[in-house]
């Protein structure tokens, strides 16, 4: 009876994970490994590591650069990053980073 409970948590839980394509991600994070680094990991202390972050989080950060939401530290820059980006660019993004190892 665990064992069903547990299955069906984790089915119903499934589409929170990532809603974009992992693969095609990984095709679109090209120009972000310059400051993430190859594989969502920086050398560089002043940007942040990506591999494994949180999908939404990282969705809904990509959509409020876009939105201009967000200022201060490297706002800018990344508003000019993701101001091409479809929103199925951005959830494809955020599944690609979320399935990486941090």
């Amino acid at each position: 009876m665990k064992y069903l409970i547990a299955a069906l948590l984790v089915a119903t839980a499934a589409p929170v994970f990532a809603n974009g394509d992992v693969n095609a991600g990984a095709q679109k994070a090209a120009s972000c490994m310059a400051c993430h680094g190859a594989e969502g990991k920086t050398t560089v202390p002043l940007y942040p590591n990506l591999a494994g972050q949180n999908a939404a989080y990282l969705s809904h950060a990509l959509q409020a650069y876009k939105k201009g939401e967000r200022s201060g530290g490297q706002a800018e820059v990344m508003k000019a990053f993701v101001a091409g980006l479809s929103d199925t660019d951005i959830e494809d993004l955020a599944a690609y980073y979320h399935s990486l190892k941090p």
